[in-house]
């Protein structure tokens, strides 16, 4: 089984020397969340929950989701029939919209456990999500979790244009996934006999 690829910016998108654009032009295939400009520049939580539902939809099973920033939040947002299509997701720098005006209405984030393998990626040192807030929030969604050092907002502003490192990640989540759905062929024991001496 490949998975399908979609694409779930953050706040006022990703622009051209993002990670998520330049894996977008590197490899058609993958699939990316499309708002307009003004809903990207002032983020509705109902407007992106309709939007990404609709999205996924459309894509039909399996999709791996890879989201960053408010896009991560805006993934948990989802109803649970929305997110049926979805096998797994990799979530990169989540963003903390309680402490974020222009978020709010994102807030609060649901604490839920995922019905997929999912896996957050943050830094220690975010200017838009502590540490502490992104551990709370894969532990509470049952995501593996990786932390960087020094690696800001995993954004082209803290040097992560081409991210070659993510690329790694999200193949190593496919490969779980495909390991996981792949039917397994069942071997049984031969049944022991009876002897009649």
């Amino acid at each position: 089984m490949r998975t399908k690829v979609l694409l779930v910016p953050g706040w006022r998108d990703s622009g051209p020397d993002h990670w998520q654009t330049r894996w977008q032009k590197r490899f058609p295939a993958f699939r990316r969340l499309q708002l307009a400009a003004a809903d990207w520049e002032t983020p509705n939580r109902e407007v992106w929950v309709e939007a990404l539902t609709a999205r996924i939809a459309e894509l039909g099973a399996p999709v791996v989701l890879v989201a960053h920033s408010l896009g991560c939040i805006a993934v948990q947002h989802l109803a649970p029939l929305a997110l049926a299509p979805v096998v797994g997701a990799l979530f990169v720098a989540p963003a903390d919209p309680e402490t974020r005006e222009p978020l709010a209405s994102f807030a609060p984030v649901p604490m839920r456990r995922l019905p997929f393998v999912s896996k957050v990626i943050a830094s220690a040192d975010d200017p838009f999500c502590p540490a502490d807030r992104s551990s709370a929030y894969a532990e509470a969604w049952g995501s593996r979790m990786t932390l960087l050092d020094n690696a800001g907002h995993i954004n082209a502003e803290s040097g992560h244009g081409d991210w070659p490192e993510g690329l790694k990640h999200l193949e190593t989540l496919r490969r779980e996934i495909d390991w996981k759905t792949q039917p397994r062929e069942v071997v049984r024991a031969p049944r022991a006999t009876r002897s009649t001496t």
